[in-house]
């Protein structure tokens, strides 16, 4: 089971719940929006080709609202009554509206991530201070405060700048809260290599080349103390008592405590950094990953956003499920999973083929669908067309007569972008609107324009007035790239996208693949 959704995670945890009620689910960890008042983006490689940075595309924003929270409460109180009365009581006293909201928001969520979740499953909830203590209240009322194993305190990063000078104490950590469904939950007691200085004051003694040190022998039973000589662990004081002898070699490490000091954030040039700017680290997801779940096991994230999660329980061999709200977002997650197989395009089909997405269309039928019946609706036809299909960002001023519905961009040379924009029509066109367009493209100073409809409003007169135009500098490329390209939707859905320089193709950031096990190279 390898699924990607797109939707509200809430409509989704319930219709999983429905088919499972049961519990199916090994680990859910999720990183919500903190209700911080932020946008949440993807970052592209902006171009100014609409006169200032607002072409980038909001596509994170927080959603919490003041009004529809409440229908959600009256939700909660049918399933929750003490989860009901504490959120109502928020509600009257002096916590803002807005955190009210965001509370209830993610409690109605949190209550589905548990029933989702096997008696044996673990479910961490990462938040930030401003938050953490009413979100452990709620966790408590749905998990039980039994069920409670740790608030962990992830330090991001060293004090630095303004931060460091502000009124308050410099804000450097978010807070993960721990939780299982029930006390036999899955753990795999994690460990980290003891630094140099610790080996150096512990491990003094060698012997026959083995560093070792020497602890109390405990409560041992005389059975054990005999086994341990047996194995020559034994050390014999003058004085005639007896210590364990602890061999570095065959020492776990370190066991790792709720205090995470180890893990830094992403840095700005790191090569996984995607540009998502609240995009977690890879170590900190192998952490939880290989601590509360094994090989094989299923683990979902619910607000996955660029897909860290995914990515890291790929590479530590579990199934997963990943839901974001943002179409953006899956675009994002199946592009990554398929970059290290980018120059061998032989596994790519199997690699789709082998990821479930729920939530966009599959064929022509729900592509026509999806055209006819979302006007004004959160996926819109051309938003689908632009950003999942093509990997293009929707231009966000959209009016009657704006020209044109998205862009993309490559690179001429290490410095300069060239622009391809794009227009997508859902109805009836015909040679006029490639005219119209093709004035959009030269008035700004486009390179390449791709102009998409269904294949039956496809016209002799729309084709011949693309020939006209010509080619994009095929001396340079040494390949012919149409400077107006006509395509189908049927043509885009069988995989047809526009033909540009894909080396060096700018609009989405990428993250550089590092693979730790070589022999690990079928993803599913």
């Amino acid at each position: 089971m390898n699924k990607l959704f797109f939707g509200d995670c809430l409509d989704i945890l319930k219709t999983l719940h429905a088919q499972r009620p049961e519990g199916f689910i090994d680990l859910i960890y999720i990183d919500p929006p903190y209700n911080s008042k932020r946008d949440y983006n993807i970052l592209f490689e902006s171009h100014d080709i609409i006169g200032d940075d607002t072409a980038q595309k909001q596509a994170f924003a927080d959603t919490w609202s003041n009004v529809s929270y409440l229908d959600e409460l009256n939700e909660i109180q049918n399933i929750n009554l003490d989860l009901y009365q504490f959120l109502k009581n928020l509600d009257n006293i002096r916590v803002s509206k807005s955190a009210v909201s965001y509370l209830t928001t993610m409690a109605i969520r949190i209550y589905y991530i548990r029933r989702t979740l096997k008696d044996t499953g673990s479910f961490y909830l990462h938040c930030d201070s401003r938050m953490s203590h009413y979100l452990k209240i709620v966790c408590d009322l749905i998990y039980g405060e039994n069920n409670f194993r740790n608030e962990i305190r992830w330090k991001r990063q060293p004090v630095r700048g303004a931060k460091a000078t502000s009124h308050q104490f410099a804000r450097n950590s978010d807070n993960i809260l721990f939780y299982t469904k029930a006390e036999n939950a899955i753990w795999n007691n994690p460990y980290k290599p003891y630094d140099e200085k610790y080996i150096k004051s512990k491990f003094t003694h060698n012997k026959d080349g083995r560093i070792y040190r020497i602890d109390n022998i405990g409560d041992y039973s005389k059975k054990s103390i005999s086994d341990f000589r047996k194995q020559g662990k034994i050390y014999d004081y003058p004085s005639g008592k007896i210590g364990l002898i602890r061999y570095l070699d065959e020492a776990k490490g370190e066991a790792i405590g709720d205090m995470w000091t180890d893990i830094l954030e992403i840095n700005s040039q790191a090569d996984e950094r995607l540009g998502y700017p609240t995009q977690k680290p890879k170590e900190l997801l192998e952490r939880i990953i290989k601590a509360s779940s094994n090989e094989g096991d299923l683990v979902a994230d619910f607000f996955c956003g660029c897909g860290t999660t995914i990515d890291v329980a790929q590479e530590l061999n579990r199934q997963w499920i990943g839901v974001d709200i943002s179409h953006l977002a899956i675009r994002l997650i199946k592009d990554r999973l398929l970059a290290p197989y980018k120059k061998n395009k032989s596994k790519i089909k199997d690699i789709l083929d082998s990821i479930e997405i729920r939530g966009l269309p599959k064929d022509i039928g729900s592509a026509k669908e999806l055209a006819e019946s979302t006007e004004g609706g959160r996926l819109e036809f051309q938003d689908w067309i632009i950003e999942v299909m093509l990997g293009g960002v929707s231009n966000i001023k959209k009016s009657a007569d704006g020209g044109y519905d998205g862009y993309l961009t490559f690179g001429k040379s290490e410095k300069d972008k060239e622009i391809v924009l794009i227009e997508v029509k859902s109805g009836n066109v015909n040679v006029k609107n490639v005219r119209e367009f093709i004035h959009v493209i030269d008035s700004r100073k486009a390179v390449i324009g791709a102009f998409v409809c269904f294949k039956d409003q496809i016209t002799k007169p729309m084709e011949h007035e693309a020939k006209m135009k010509g080619y994009y500098d095929q001396k340079t490329w040494g390949q012919n790239y149409p400077k107006i390209q006509i395509l189908s939707v049927e043509d885009i859905l069988e995989g047809d996208g526009i033909l540009i320089p894909e080396s060096t193709k700018t609009t989405f950031k990428t993250a550089k693949f590092r693979s730790k096990k070589p022999s690990q190279e079928k993803l599913f």
